[in-house]
């Protein structure tokens, strides 16, 4: 089970993502609603409420803000009626690329992200057309220094489906249902995770590199940009190298 993810590129995104405090806590509080309106306020009763609620609260969010944002989404305050999205398409080199929005407004919404493939070199395509390609999955990141013997042995005790090493992260993927539940045992056996989330994580991969990789992170990033966009994933591998040398050229 343990071994180097060829996925370990998707993390260094999303860590890019997450960089942005203010982005992130209007995608928590947009999410915690959304979650509290489909499930319940309750969040030993709805696993994505519970999901969204770690990571508002691993992300140093008031209590008072998460409350609120349950209220909103359980009725008991007014608020705006978000609409979950999902939009597919194509990045260069033929990536697959996932898009999950949450939207009041999807004709502006879906204007915003044709036109973010079309100006970076992508096509935005129809519902279905890469979906098929990616699997809903739970993840628990832990530091790359942790103890794998021991992340692997409690990690396959409590159910997970898999543990990798990737760069500098060790990851425990689950079924969807089984994410919290795992994650409990876990820290029930000493073992404190950075993240516990749900996420999308492609079953074939397409590498690129060059003035293609260039490209498709140029319009990764233009997405995750965008204030509806809440999440972005891609089947795109790349080396080290090449991950390296972009970074230090942009």
């Amino acid at each position: 089970m343990a071994g180097h993810s060829k996925w370990a590129n998707i993390k260094f995104r999303k860590a890019a993502q997450d960089s942005k405090r203010g982005k992130i806590f209007t995608r928590l509080i947009r999410e915690i609603t959304v979650s509290a309106r489909a499930g319940g306020g309750d969040p030993s009763c709805n696993p994505r409420l519970r999901t969204a609620l770690d990571k508002a609260y691993g992300n140093n969010m008031a209590k008072d803000t998460v409350e609120r944002a349950i209220k909103r989404g359980t009725g008991e305050l007014e608020g705006i009626d978000y609409e979950e999205v999902t939009y597919e398409g194509y990045g260069p080199g033929g990536v697959a690329i996932l898009v999950e929005t949450l939207t009041d407004n999807k004709v502006r919404t879906v204007a915003e992200v044709r036109h973010i493939f079309a100006k970076r070199g992508g096509n935005l395509g129809t519902s279905g057309s890469v979906a098929y390609l990616f699997k809903r999955r739970g993840l628990i990141s832990f530091p790359g220094d942790a103890d794998e013997d021991r992340i692997l042995e409690a990690a396959l005790e409590a159910g997970a489906e898999d543990v990798v090493h990737e760069d500098e992260h060790i990851a425990v993927y689950t079924e969807v249902q089984a994410l919290h539940a795992v994650a409990a045992a876990l820290e029930a056996a000493g073992l404190k995770a950075e993240e516990v989330e749900l996420t999308q994580i492609p079953e074939t991969s397409n590498r690129v590199s060059g003035e293609e990789a260039e490209k498709l992170l140029k319009l990764l990033d233009a997405l995750e940009e965008n204030d509806d966009v809440q999440n972005v994933y891609a089947n795109y591998e790349m080396s080290d190298e090449e991950m390296a040398r972009i970074q230090a050229a942009s």
